[in-house]
């Protein structure tokens, strides 16, 4: 029995696509291992000036990147499915600042099908279903493109030309190993401009092997001065996790009067200015930049508007820009605060997260920041307790592996 398929996937295509779903999935992590390998060996500038090196170490980058096709497809198979919308604005917003274009999407293309033939074997994926899913890439790549090129024109830039040359004109340093830069444009005649608080932009470094590598960073201070204000934690090596190549390489080499390249800030989980509903802001670790970014913007435009900030940190030396926050809490006035310092775990061992969302009014919006594992627990915790999912956004610094996620 078939049912009615999603504008833009006839209904031969969904057939097809709903019976091989369970047969892609299975293999999802072996065919973007394939892909990449592939894609690496065929174009090794793609991995050395615009991949997260780190990532890819861990993972996470193949991981998403299939998990994104998948959930994408569920979608056009089943209306019941989540919605991919947020989905698509996350990847959207970050291939704006790493300067994608719609030519990559034929890269992609061509490498992650002829990856899906190896892993699957050509007697499985006929013409019929290479057609199918070739109809969900496009579909998925296309929606892409377009919020992709909305995204460079609201910038006014062409698409792509989003990279920057920057001064650094002030570094502050926080105890616990984190950097606060301030960067202006170093062309006169293109300043600098406007963003939304919670925003972030890429920074560009190169590396000690002539690679360079990008990572995004949150955006502190107040815009609209032509500058631009971002925190840097150092990142040390740890099981499972390479040294951060950007984030460290920043911290330890960069100061007063060098350049960096960065680009136009982009990013999807940001405050409406002209908003008036209650914040209730939730971050662990460096996860409290964007947090701190946006009671900035509140303390300058909008002081009484009710905000709590739920942080979490290993212990009270470890929590980082304190000064900053301390320095906030005299200028909000409707400001809540508290502090957590260890993880909390359940009999099993398993992460809690004891917030009480009762405890604010019914219109309040969440917003979220902070790592992995941490982001499940507490969206998780807010949506048994009720709060729908439309009024819960997530932020976090690691691609998202949409098979793990419902936001």
């Amino acid at each position: 029995m078939t049912t009615t398929p999603a504008p833009g996937l006839d209904t031969r295509h969904a057939d097809i696509v709903r019976a091989t779903l369970p047969l892609v999935e299975a293999h999802l992590d072996a065919i973007t291992a394939t892909f990449y390998r592939d894609l690496f060996d065929r174009h090794p500038q793609l991995g050395r000036d615009l991949f997260n090196r780190g990532d890819q170490a861990q993972g996470t980058q193949p991981r998403a990147l299939a998990a994104s096709i998948a959930r994408f497809a569920a979608r056009l198979v089943d209306p019941a499915a989540p919605q991919p919308d947020s989905m698509l604005a996350r990847i959207g917003h970050k291939h704006a600042s790493l300067g994608i274009t719609a030519e990559q999407y034929d890269v992609v293309h061509e490498h992650l099908f002829a990856a899906i033939v190896a892993v699957l074997g050509a007697e499985v994926v006929t013409e019929p279903v290479a057609a199918a899913w070739d109809r969900v890439y496009w579909l998925m790549a296309d929606a892409l493109i377009a919020l992709e090129n909305r995204l460079y024109a609201e910038s006014g830039v062409e698409p792509g030309q989003v990279f920057r040359e920057a001064l650094v004109t002030a570094r502050e340093d926080d105890p616990i190993g984190v950097a606060v830069f301030t960067v202006e444009s170093t062309d006169p005649v293109r300043p600098f401009l406007g963003y939304a608080p919670g925003q972030y932009i890429s920074v560009g470094l190169p590396q000690a092997d002539g690679a360079r590598q990008l990572r995004q960073y949150s955006l502190l201070g107040v815009p609209g001065d032509g500058r631009l204000v971002f925190a840097v934690k150092r990142v040390d090596p740890a099981p499972g996790r390479p040294a951060g190549e950007v984030s460290t390489r920043l911290y330890d080499r960069i100061g007063l009067g060098d350049t960096l390249t960065v680009t136009l800030p982009f990013g999807d989980v940001t405050v409406d200015p002209g908003a008036t509903t209650p914040l209730v802001l939730i971050s662990a670790g460096i996860g409290i930049t964007p947090m701190i970014g946006i009671l900035e913007y509140l303390a300058a435009h909008a002081p009484g508007r009710r905000v709590h900030l739920d942080h979490t940190d290993r212990a009270p030396g470890t929590r980082p820009l304190g000064n900053r926050l301390s320095a906030l809490a005299a200028r909000l006035p409707a400001l809540g605060l508290r502090w957590r310092y260890r993880d909390h775990t359940d009999d099993l061992g398993r992460h809690t997260f004891d917030l009480d969302a009762a405890a604010f009014p019914g219109d309040a919006e969440f917003l979220l920041c902070g790592p992995t594992t941490f982001l499940h627990t507490v969206r998780g915790t807010l949506l048994e307790q009720g709060v729908p999912s439309g009024r819960i956004r997530t932020e976090q610094f690691v691609p998202t592996d949409w098979r793990e996620s419902t936001a």
